[in-house]
């Protein structure tokens, strides 16, 4: 590790496919989701201890839910999800079903905006066949809303600016490689697409994101082995390098929200250049900067 200064190991995890962190401030706790292990994790920040429950379903992201317990994106729809005391199955509750236009999908990135509604995009699970039928939804009190943006292929990076003026929204997809931003009105509705980064210029596919107290996105380039943190108006204000390749998602956390947490996927063959033995593990840095509190989903 002595390549990767300040780089700490939360968990020694080997996840198939980490996604989706999400600090809970109130349990001290970090949870975070195995795709394809279908299960979600849990990292007492205090004792380091690390916690799992098995899900009937592939889990795309979750945020914290205000009425207790967690908001899930899994493959059939929204659900709200209870974890027992100890570990065991947790048995998700179903909130909102979605009609995918094909069977083979799935939700993939998702969040809570600062107005406590849960955002969430969907993708065919086999990203070899390029197919562009993933959508973004809005989940709230109303329910599951239309698909609010289409034609994504692998939808991610998904994060609200400090004032929950601005949607951000990736595709990490090889063929893709890019980031937006639209205007968020007040009644959660996005408008005026326009180009944030092209990541084609970049090392690395736009994975999962963050965003910090100054307003500037954080982005798990994937395959490059990097974060990149990027200002308002899209100027890359570093990079800084990891010890796994396939970074996947960050997010803020720790008492003062002045950790940033990456969850990473573990390859089908070692990287050269990366240490093998980390993939799929949890990952912890001090960026100098902090993060904002979540906010729970208020449906």
């Amino acid at each position: 590790m002595s390549a990767f200064p300040g780089i700490e190991v939360a968990a020694a995890t080997r996840d198939q496919v980490g996604e989706s962190p999400v600090w809970s401030p109130g349990a001290g706790a970090l949870h975070w989701v195995d795709i394809e292990g279908r299960c979600v994790r849990r990292l007492d920040w205090a004792s380091r201890a690390v916690s799992s429950w098995q899900l009937p379903q592939r889990v795309g992201c979750i945020a914290p839910r205000a009425a207790g317990g967690l908001v899930a994106g899994l493959e059939d729809g929204v659900y709200a999800l209870a974890l027992p005391p100890q570990e065991a199955d947790a048995a998700p509750t179903l909130r909102a079903a979605v009609a995918h236009p094909r069977p083979d999908m799935r939700f993939n990135d998702g969040r809570c905006d600062r107005a406590g509604r849960f955002w969430a995009s969907t993708m065919v699970r086999d990203m070899g066949l390029g197919s562009p039928l993933g959508s973004l939804y809005r989940y709230d009190a109303r329910g599951l809303s239309a698909p609010l943006v289409t034609g994504l292929v692998t939808g991610n990076g998904l994060a609200f600016s400090p004032d929950n003026r601005i949607l951000y929204l990736s595709d990490s997809h090889p063929d893709v490689r890019r980031i937006w931003r639209w205007t968020l009105d007040d009644d959660g509705t996005p408008l005026d697409r326009r180009e944030f980064v092209d990541m084609r210029q970049h090392p690395g596919r736009p994975d999962g994101a963050a965003i910090d107290a100054e307003g500037c996105y954080w982005t798990c380039a994937n395959d490059a082995g990097v974060l990149h943190r990027f200002t308002p108006d899209g100027r890359l204000d570093r990079s800084i390098r990891l010890p796994v390749s396939k970074p996947a998602m960050c997010a803020f956390g720790g008492p003062g929200l002045d950790w940033l947490f990456v969850t990473s996927i573990r390859p089908a063959r070692p990287v050269d250049g990366f240490d093998a033995a980390l993939d799929g593990a949890l990952l912890a840095l001090r960026p100098g900067v902090t993060g904002l509190p979540e906010t729970p989903c208020l449906d």
